[in-house]
C-alpha cells in the first residue's frame, strides 16, 4: 500500500526532530557518493527513491559555488524548467536549503524512470555538484518503556520476532483483538487499550465470581485448592494468565513504564472463559461466535468486533465438530483465529483446538530458536514464536503484565511465564498489525503472509514447527507494499521415491520456471517423508547451481515416525529458475522410508 504524498510529508515534519540526526552521517556520506559517480553512467535505483520501493518526489540539487543557481533563486527556477522540460516532467523549485543546495518538487505519482531521467538531466550538467532524493527518514528510537530491554522476545536477533522493525509502519490501530481467556485484572499498563468484552462462563462453581454470564470480563482469580481439580492434582495459585497474553498483545507503550506490546495501537477485548480449573467447550465456543460478531442468544450484539481472536488454551482429543463449526463461522466472518499448539511436548494433532482446521497453530520457541522443550509439534503447526523457556532461566521467559495476588487480585506487576500461551499472543499481535496494515486481507491470506515471511528456526525442531519463526517486520513490510512476500507460488513432485535402509541418496527434482530473479530469503521447503525411525535421515535441498542446503541432519535420539514439515531457508543467493532437487539418505540400518512429496512456496 503507497503511502499517499501528504501522509509522507506529514511523516517527515513528525519525525525532522529525531531523523536529522540519525542522517546527517549517512546524508553527507551519500553526497560524496554522487560527486564521484560519472555522468555518463546509468542512475542506480537508490538515487531515484524516497524510501525502498517509493519513487521520490523531490530532489536535493547542489550546484557548484560559481554556478549562478548557486546564489540566485530565480535562475534555479529557471534550471529546474529547463530540465522538466527536456524529460517531460513538472520541475518545480521549491526552496533554498541552510547548505544552499536546491529542493525541487518533482510532482506527485511519477515512477522510478521518470524520477532516473530527472537525476540524469542534473547529472549531466556541468554546473551541478550533487543530485540526491529527498529521503524519508523515520524514528529509530525504542520505546521507552522501562521493561523493554526484558523483552528479547521482540527485538533480540537471534530468536526475537523482529518486531521494532514493523512499528514504523503499523501499531495495531484500527484493530480489537479478543483474549478469550481467564479474562482481565486492572493494570495501568493495560488499562487504555481494553474495550469492552463478556464473561461466558456459565458454571459458577468455575466463574469463582458468584454469578454466570454478565458482561463483566474482570479475572476474580482461578486459584484452587491441592485435589479441587481432580485426584492427585496439586494446588495452584491464581495465574492472571488472560492479562499476561494481554500485555504481550497491547500492553500501552512509550508511557515510561512496564512492558511494550506487540500490537500497542490495537485494542483488547478481554472475554471469559476460563476459571477454576478450566472451562467449557460450550463456553468457549459461544465466545469465539459472540467476539466475531455472531449472536449468541441471551447475550448483548458485540459493540467491538474483533478480527483477531487470540486462545491461548486447549485440552485433549480430536476437534470437535462443534468447536471447529465455530472457528469456521469466525473466520467466514473476516476474523482470524490464533491458537496454542499446547505444552504436552507431544504432537498437536492430539489436542485441540491446535489441531482445528482454520486456525493459526502456534509452536514455541526458546531463546536461541529451538523450539521450547515442553512446546507440541507436528504438522498441523502453522508457525512458530517466542514462548521462552524459564528452565535455562527466568530472564529467557516472556514478561508481560500480571498481578501479584496469589489468590484474589491484589496489586499490578509483570512476570516471566513459558508456554504456547505466551507463543500465541506474538502471532496474534502480529495479525493486528498486518491487518491494520492491509484492512483488506482475509484470514487466509493473512495467515499466509505471516508463513511466506517467515525464517528458518535458529534452532533444532523435531517434528514440525510449521513454516518457521515468525518476522513482524518482514510480514508487515509485505503486505503493505514494502518488502517481503503476501503470497506464494509453488511447485509440487508428488511422484514417490523409495528411500534404501541405510543405503545411498535418492533425489526428487523440481523443475522451477517462469520466476524472475533470485529465490527469496525465506524459501519454503515442504517435506512429506514416511519413515520409521526419522533420526536415521539426512536431508538436504539442492539448488540449480549445486549448492546443498542441509534440512535436517541425522539424530540418533530421534525415534518418532515420519518427517511431515516445512523447512524455511535462506536461498537468495540463488537464482529461482532451474531444476532443484531434495536429496535423502537413510544413514542407519533396520528402518525404511518412502518420500511422498515435496514442494517449494517462492
Amino acid at each position: 500500500m503507497r503511502t499517499s504524498p501528504v501522509l509522507r510529508r506529514k511523516l517527515i515534519s513528525v519525525a525532522a526532530a529525531s531523523a536529522a540526526l540519525l542522517t546527517a552521517a549517512s546524508t553527507a556520506s551519500a553526497v560524496a557518493a554522487q560527486e564521484t559517480v560519472s555522468q555518463g553512467s546509468a542512475v542506480p535505483a537508490a538515487q531515484t527513491e524516497a524510501a525502498p520501493g517509493i519513487p521520490a518526489e523531490r530532489l536535493i540539487v547542489g550546484y557548484k559555488s560559481g554556478a549562478a543557481e548557486a546564489r540566485s533563486n530565480p535562475a534555479a527556477e529557471a534550471d529546474a524548467a529547463a530540465k522538466g522540460e527536456k524529460t517531460g516532467e513538472d520541475v518545480d523549485f521549491r526552496r533554498r536549503l541552510g547548505t544552499g543546495a536546491a529542493l525541487v518538487d518533482l510532482g506527485d505519482d511519477l515512477t522510478k524512470a521518470d524520477v532516473a531521467d530527472v537525476v540524469a538531466q542534473y547529472r549531466a550538467d556541468p554546473q551541478v555538484a550533487y543530485v540526491v532524493p529527498d529521503r524519508l527518514n523515520k524514528p529509530k528510537a525504542d520505546p521507552n518503556d522501562t521493561e523493554y530491554t526484558k523483552q528479547w522476545d521482540l527485538f533480540e536477533s537471534t530468536a526475537g520476532m523482529n518486531v521494532p522493525g514493523a512499528w514504523t509502519t503499523s501499531t495495531g490501530t484500527g484493530v480489537t483483538v479478543a483474549v478469550i481467556d481467564t479474562g482481565y485484572v486492572a493494570h495501568t499498563d493495560l488499562a487504555a487499550n481494553i474495550v469492552g468484552g463478556y464473561d461466558f462462563i456459565a458454571d459458577t462453581a468455575v466463574s469463582v465470581d458468584g454469578d454466570g454470564r454478565d458482561s463483566n470480563p474482570a479475572d476474580p482469580g482461578d486459584y484452587y485448592a491441592a485435589g479441587e481439580c481432580g485426584s492427585g492434582v496439586p494446588a495452584s495459585n491464581s495465574s492472571w494468565h488472560g492479562t499476561h497474553v494481554a500485555g504481550t498483545i497491547a500492553a500501552v507503550t512509550n508511557n515510561n513504564k512496564g512492558v511494550a506490546g506487540i500490537a500497542y495501537g490495537a485494542k483488547i477485548s478481554p472475554v471469559r472463559v476460563l476459571g477454576k480449573c478450566g472451562g467449557y467447550d460450550s463456553d468457549i465456543i459461544d465466545a469465539i461466535t459472540w467476539a466475531s460478531g455472531g449472536t449468541v442468544s441471551g447475550v448483548p450484539a458485540n459493540s467491538s468486533v474483533a478480527k483477531v481472536i487470540n486462545m491461548s488454551l486447549g485440552g485433549d482429543g480430536a476437534c470437535t465438530s462443534a468447536t471447529q463449526s465455530a472457528v469456521t463461522a469466525a473466520v467466514n466472518r473476516g476474523t482470524t483465529v490464533v491458537v496454542a499448539a499446547g505444552n504436552e511436548s507431544d504432537n498437536v494433532a492430539n489436542h485441540s483446538p491446535g489441531n482445528c482446521d482454520n486456525v493459526i497453530s502456534v509452536a514455541a520457541t526458546n531463546r536461541t530458536g529451538a523450539k521450547a522443550s515442553y512446546s507440541n509439534y507436528g504438522s498441523l503447526v502453522d508457525i512458530s514464536a517466542p514462548g521462552g523457556q524459564t528452565s535455562t532461566g527466568t530472564a529467557n521467559g516472556i514478561l508481560s503484565t500480571l498481578n501479584s495476588g496469589t489468590k484474589t487480585p491484589s496489586s499490578e506487576s509483570y512476570a516471566y511465564y513459558q508456554g504456547t500461551s505466551m507463543a500465541t499472543p506474538h502471532i496474534a499481535g502480529l495479525v493486528a498489525l498486518v491487518k491494520s496494515a492491509n484492512s483488506t486481507l482475509t484470514p487466509a491470506q493473512i495467515e499466509a503472509a505471516i508463513k511466506n515471511n517467515a525464517r528458518a528456526l535458529p534452532g533444532a525442531c523435531s517434528g514440525g514447527c510449521g513454516a518457521g519463526l515468525a518476522d513482524a517486520a518482514r510480514t508487515v513490510q509485505a503486505v503493505s507494499g514494502s518488502g517481503g512476500s503476501t503470497g506464494g507460488t509453488t511447485f509440487t513432485n508428488t511422484t514417490a521415491v523409495a528411500i534404501p535402509d541405510n543405503g545411498s541418496a535418492v533425489e526428487s527434482s523440481i523443475a522451477v520456471s517462469g520466476r524472475s530473479g533470485n529465490a527469496p530469503a525465506a524459501l519454503k521447503v515442504g517435506v512429506d517423508i514416511t519413515h520409521t525411525y526419522r533420526g536415521d535421515l539426512v536431508i538436504d535441498l539442492v539448488a540449480p547451481d549445486g549448492t546443498a542446503y542441509r534440512l535436517k541432519a541425522a539424530s540418533s535420539s530421534d525415534s518418532a515416525d515420519n518427517v511431515s514439515t516445512t523447512y524455511s531457508v535462506n536461498a537468495s543467493g540463488e537464482t529461482a529458475n532451474g531444476t532443484w532437487k531434495l536429496r535423502v539418505q537413510d544413514t542407519a540400518a533396520q528402518d525404511t522410508g518412502k518420500l511422498n512429496s515435496w514442494q517449494l512456496t517462492f
